[in-house]
């Protein structure tokens, strides 16, 4: 090592703060992950042309999402909701404030065991909905195969 290289492989543990140095993430368990986060961002200046017709407001899929899960789940109390670790982005946040953790869980990042815990869960007679960045899914992808669908389970 007295050269400055080395001649054997090194294993590197880095452990990093989400968010450091920006206040706003660092406080936001579940957001701001974004590559390109929009906050401070100039607004360029353009001239102002013909006024136009205001678009229809359209609610966010997420939400339309979890306040569906949320009126199925008051009538069939075998409905769970299943996060890894983004409860907001995916809505089950709003399904955790209408029946609380009993009904709702968060396993951290770690999509695999999500998607395997919802297996287990509908192989139990649950009937949980795991919801899960189709990004990070590819992680759990051979559990979704192998534990959900060749198992025919109701995840």
């Amino acid at each position: 090592h007295e050269d400055g290289t080395l001649q054997k492989p090194v294993f590197l543990h880095v452990k990093t703060q989400k968010g450091k140095g920006y206040l706003p993430a660092q406080n936001a368990r579940d957001k701001l992950h974004a590559v390109a986060p929009k906050f401070n961002v100039p607004k360029p200046t353009l001239p102002p042309g013909p006024p136009k017709e205001p678009k229809p407001v359209r609610p966010p899929l997420t939400k339309v999402f979890a306040e569906s899960l949320v009126r199925e789940a008051e009538v069939d109390e075998k409905i769970v909701a299943i996060t890894a670790a983004m409860p907001g982005g995916t809505g089950i946040s709003i399904f955790e404030k209408r029946f609380g953790p009993q009904r709702t869980f968060d396993v951290g990042i770690a999509e695999q065991h999500a998607v395997t815990f919802a297996a287990g869960l509908a192989a139990g007679g649950l009937k949980p909905f795991c919801a899960i960045y189709s990004t990070f899914l590819q992680r759990g992808y051979d559990q979704l195969v192998h534990d959900v669908a060749l198992q025919k389970l109701p995840v």
